[in-house]
């Protein structure tokens, strides 16, 4: 697995839309139509449409 990087400012918009905290969230895959998001802490992963 790749490492999660940390989102920038349109990311963490759409992170705080999916009400979830941008700071417990890296980005794993950003494609057009979907955000993959890893937490932090438990590994737990989630996708995300944009």
């Amino acid at each position: 697995m790749k490492n999660g990087k940390k989102p920038t400012r349109q990311q963490k918009v759409a992170i705080i839309a999916a009400n979830l905290d941008p700071k417990d969230w890296l980005i794993m895959k950003n494609l057009s139509s979907e955000l993959h998001i890893l937490h932090r802490v438990k590994k737990e992963s989630k996708v995300i449409s944009a």
